[in-house]
């Protein structure tokens, strides 16, 4: 059994004006060398990367030419590293990605859910509406894996499977821009059926440091810049509709690049001062994640100013009953400590 991390408390969840519950995590920062800066309870909390990993596991495509193969642009790279809302301009790009590679809907194999866009805008889905492969959140990614198998022959229908040729090149990708050795990548399913893997906190902020640098890494050359770039240069495709990573994009246009995941899981990287940041909430509860991010940044001097910015509205998000009445709000109590 993995041993208890070492948490610090991040966010505090009140009610009447008097906390109510508290929640606890972890953060790393670190620069593009991959030495920590700062950190919040345990920088190396052990941390299933969830849909952090999307831009990692994209990085096969990249090196083998798949962008040229299959006349791909920035839009289809975005929705490759996206945890889309499953709006319908992210569903018609994958069921172009798919027609591009030869493939349809039924070759996915990530499973259907309700497209979170209405959770998102508090709503409920008509009653008769039909949900299929394409508005998961993860089809992006997984009609990228479907190319992949397409340009190199490979079999489609197991390319989910651990030992799949595709799968194993994304572990060999995510141990080297993580600095890991493979055999340090502890594996587990993510919720869309492929492999995910977990790493230290320090080392998830680091791969973040190194794909925020774009093009000044000298291994993989021009890939992380590409990545970089589809993701900032779209973030409405990489999120969805108000959603934090959207608002965290548009803040600094062209400079910071966020992606979440699920369980609490949050990944930035900040190209002007090479920073890598990782913050997980140990409980796996987002409420707590967007207001610690955001202090994280006012701490580290990289948002003297949240007002009129779309980040406003997550700074203490208000907390409201089945009436819509406020009831309290999510509070960062989060400290960062110099390494």
């Amino acid at each position: 059994m993995d041993a208890v991390p070492d948490v610090a408390p991040i966010a505090e969840v009140t009610r009447g004006g008097h906390v109510e519950s508290i929640h606890f995590g972890a953060v790393a920062v670190v620069n593009a060398q991959g030495d920590l800066l700062y950190h919040a309870g345990d920088p190396y909390f052990l941390t299933f990367t969830r849909s952090t990993l999307k831009p990692f596991q994209a990085l096969p495509f990249l090196r083998d030419g798949g962008l040229a193969h299959f006349g791909f642009g920035s839009r289809e790279l975005a929705l490759m590293c996206a945890s889309h809302s499953g709006e319908e301009m992210h569903t018609s790009i994958v069921q172009g990605m798919l027609a591009k590679a030869g493939c349809d809907e039924h070759h996915l194999r990530c499973g259907s859910h309700v497209p979170s866009h209405y959770a998102v805008a508090g709503k409920q889905p008509p009653p008769d509406a039909a949900f299929n492969q394409l508005h998961n959140n993860c089809s992006g990614k997984h009609a990228g894996f479907l190319a992949y198998c397409v340009q190199h022959g490979l079999q489609l229908d197991s390319y989910i499977d651990p030992l799949h040729p595709l799968q194993q090149a994304i572990r060999r990708e995510v141990s080297l821009i993580a600095g890991l050795a493979e055999t340090d990548l502890k594996r587990g399913i993510d919720g869309c059926s492929a492999p995910n893997y977990a790493m230290p906190l320090a080392r998830l902020a680091y791969a973040y440091a190194r794909l925020a640098q774009g093009g000044k890494d000298s291994y993989y050359g021009s890939m992380t810049g590409e990545l970089f770039g589809a993701m900032t240069a779209h973030p409405e495709l990489v999120s969805g509709t108000g959603r934090f990573d959207l608002a965290f994009m548009q803040a600094a246009p062209g400079d910071w690049v966020a992606k979440g995941g699920a369980e609490g899981v949050q990944a930035i990287g900040i190209r002007s001062t090479g920073l890598g940041i990782a913050l997980k909430v140990a409980d796996g509860n987002a409420r707590a994640l967007y207001p610690a991010a955001l202090s994280v940044m006012r701490q580290l001097g990289l948002l003297p100013s949240i007002g009129g910015t779309p980040l406003a509205a997550w700074v203490e998000p208000h907390i409201t009953n089945l009436r819509s009445v406020r009831t309290g709000e999510v509070r960062a109590i989060i400290n960062l400590v110099k390494a």
